[in-house]
């Protein structure tokens, strides 16, 4: 194998492969008013990326609501499979990027703070099987969730490469910290947040359909 090309590609799910992040925030802003409470779509952006107990939890906190963190979240799993039937795609580029990995002979891997209920949802809904993945670990694979770099370091350990052979792809600032803290290069898309918010990103892009082409051909030192 060409050994100037990254042996393994990271891939983190929400905002990365679909555009779910509007559904689960959706699907939360329903959970927290069937307890009464309003909530606002921007009251979630610090906690995008660290998985639902801090997604949910952290807005809570904030409106000083007391949870069921594990019956609050499956109501609102249960909302978000509603919401995504027929609505959820893959982003620009998901599926020929995938490809290109795999022709190009690199391990691929999901890493997501999610819980494995929503990855599964969201997969076989854009048509990607977990099978499509030489492996894939979720949020609760993880004692710390991002930005702690914790998921990527076991999923490259789960796909036998050292992270500094991997490149990661995120959209999320908890998740480019997470990836620059394991050691990884980091692929940013700008689903969430702004290029100047992503910069710590070695590189950033729109979306995998116009990924920078020095992406592939970064050295492993």
């Amino acid at each position: 194998m060409d050994t100037t090309l990254p042996k393994g590609v990271i891939f983190d799910m929400d905002g990365v492969l679909v555009d779910s992040e509007r559904f689960i925030c959706k699907a939360a802003i329903e959970m927290f008013a069937g307890k009464g409470v309003q909530v606002k779509p921007e009251d979630f952006l610090p906690f995008v990326g660290t998985g639902e107990n801090r997604f949910i939890g952290g807005v809570a906190e904030k409106y000083k609501i007391t949870l069921d963190i594990d019956k609050d979240k499956s109501r609102t799993y249960d909302i978000y499979e509603q919401l995504i039937k027929g609505q959820l795609k893959p982003l620009e580029g998901v599926h020929d990027f995938i490809k290109l990995c795999r022709t190009r002979g690199k391990k691929i891997a999901v890493a997501s703070s999610a819980d494995m209920r929503k990855v599964r949802a969201n997969l076989t809904e854009i048509g990607l099987g977990l099978d499509t993945f030489d492996a894939v670990i979720t949020g609760e694979d993880v004692e710390n969730k991002k930005p702690s770099p914790d998921i990527f370091l076991l999923a490259a350990k789960r796909i036998g490469l050292d992270p500094s052979h991997c490149l990661v792809v995120e959209d999320a600032i908890n998740g480019v910290a997470a990836a620059k803290a394991a050691g990884a290069k980091c692929l940013a898309v700008m689903s969430c947040f702004s290029r100047e918010q992503l910069s710590q990103a070695d590189w950033v892009s729109t979306d995998l359909a116009h990924i920078p082409a020095a992406v592939l051909q970064w050295e492993n030192k």
